[in-house]
């Protein structure tokens, strides 16, 4: 089977922001694989950039709308023959589930990580070149260097809260990366353009190609149109130019 390349390009700034915190929960996951203080710098980092994420933008409410958006949908689609309704019952549970949970007052994702002193030592440190040496954190450097499950069971329980803004953005983004009708495209002159049917709301460009492919889409749009320029991959030191060729490829515009 041949190796597919997905680039993706949001169209609004609450599926920005959706795609950020899953590149930053897929960081988390990859680096927990591994037990070394290398991999729990870096943990820590990219849970503090999740927490740093929500609190710039409200982002818990407009999680809260997506995923409410999200359960109207499949509300509609009930008894419809052509959907299997014991999968969309579940999905929609799940949607609830989430949903009750993220509207708690007592829920604030990131006030595990707020509320420890040592986390906060590191955060005033990180935005220095070099801030997090062992001279400049002794407790850190401490706390890395301990034996046993330490480490973990603390990066655990600094990232406890996260649990359902992370279960949350799964779960949207899969069912909108599912809403696309996939369609095969050609690019003339290494360019391509579409405008967007003004009943829809078309929230993600999925460009795929094969990964031998010696192109790659720049992708740009808005509410209403969007363009894909394919560059042609040259050495890293010089400018990309956009390539003369046609190029094929899969398009996904995913319109949950």
């Amino acid at each position: 089977m041949q190796n597919i390349i997905v680039f993706e390009q949001p169209l609004n700034e609450r599926m920005r922001n959706l795609l950020r915190l899953e590149h930053l929960f897929n960081l988390i996951s990859h680096r927990s694989n591994n037990t070394n203080k290398w991999d729990y710098r870096e943990i820590l980092e990219s849970l503090l950039e999740v927490s740093d994420l929500l609190s710039r933008s409200d982002f818990k409410v407009e999680l809260i709308k997506e995923l409410k958006r999200h359960s109207s949908i499949l509300t509609a689609l009930e008894n419809n023959p052509a959907v299997d309704q014991n999968t969309l019952k579940k999905v929609n549970s799940e949607i609830c589930e989430l949903s009750l949970e993220l509207s708690k007052n007592s829920y604030q994702p990131g006030n595990q990580l707020k509320n420890d002193e040592l986390v906060t030592s590191f955060k005033q440190r990180i935005s220095i070149p070099g801030g997090t040496c062992n001279f400049d954190l002794p407790r850190f450097h401490y706390w890395l260097n301990q034996t046993g499950t330490k480490q973990q069971q603390d990066l655990d329980n600094w990232s406890s809260d996260l649990s359902p803004i992370r279960k949350s953005v799964i779960l949207v983004l899969d069912m909108i990366r599912n809403s696309a009708n996939p369609s095969k495209e050609k690019a003339e002159t290494g360019f391509y353009q579409k405008t967007i049917e003004p009943n829809l709301s078309c929230q993600l460009i999925r460009v795929l190609l094969p990964s031998t492919s010696r192109y790659y889409p720049e992708i740009s749009g808005g509410k209403q149109r969007f363009s894909i320029r394919f560059m042609e991959d040259t050495a890293t030191n010089s400018r990309a130019v956009q390539t003369s060729n046609e190029i094929d490829f899969k398009l996904h515009c995913c319109i949950l």
